[in-house]
């Protein structure tokens, strides 16, 4: 099936979050976001590594939105829920790397300063697997990470995916220095049941 037809939900829905692509006028939330944690970002992430304009934040959300249309990365904007619908954006997730024939996704995901220890960016996690699973019928999906990221590892492991291997010195940090990095992965017929994706 191309891409293209598949259709995905509007947005998704945890006990406390609520989780949509990028559209016009989320760049000032994603901006202040961003530069509220860029500190803590700029270590693991390249594109942290200086502070973003608002007028960036907003093309990048719409150019996340378009390339969701097109089904060539499925990234999500994470808020909190509210009786209204979405309120604080405490985050970001999605479906990176995607191989369609394989049907295998990787997860990305990075999270507010200050929201630390609460659970929100494992409840996102767990969110975006069963998509990956229940609605794109994943064979695998992935969690790359840094060695040394132990916060983002530990969130992969309580999320239920397992260490697969350590590729020692196998890229570089956004700062230039080696880094081994940490695969894990959730495949169907091991943590997932056998069944449900195509064939």
């Amino acid at each position: 099936m191309d891409p293209l037809l598949i259709d995905l939900p509007e947005h998704l829905e945890t006990d406390r979050l609520l989780l949509r692509p990028p559209r016009r006028g989320d760049g000032r939330a994603l901006n202040e976001a961003v530069c509220a944690s860029q500190a803590e970002l700029a270590p693991w992430m390249p594109w942290a590594a200086t502070l973003p304009s608002v007028d960036e934040s907003e093309a990048h959300c719409r150019r996340q939105h378009a390339r969701f249309l097109l089904r060539e990365d499925l990234v999500l904007l994470i808020f909190l829920r509210t009786a209204e619908g979405a309120g604080e954006l405490v985050g970001a997730t999605g479906l990176h790397r995607i191989d369609w024939h394989l049907r295998k996704f990787e997860i990305g995901y990075w999270r507010r300063s200050g929201r630390e220890g609460s659970g929100l960016l494992t409840e996102a996690v767990r969110a975006v697997a069963r998509l990956a699973f229940d609605v794109l019928d994943a064979r695998r999906v992935e969690i790359r990470t840094d060695d040394r990221n132990v916060r983002s590892w530990k969130l992969a492991e309580r999320a239920g995916f397992t260490l697969e291997a350590l590729l020692r010195f196998d890229s570089v940090t956004p700062a230039g220095a080696p880094r081994s990095t940490r695969i894990y992965a959730r495949v169907r017929g091991a943590e997932e049941p056998i069944g449900s994706a195509r064939a």
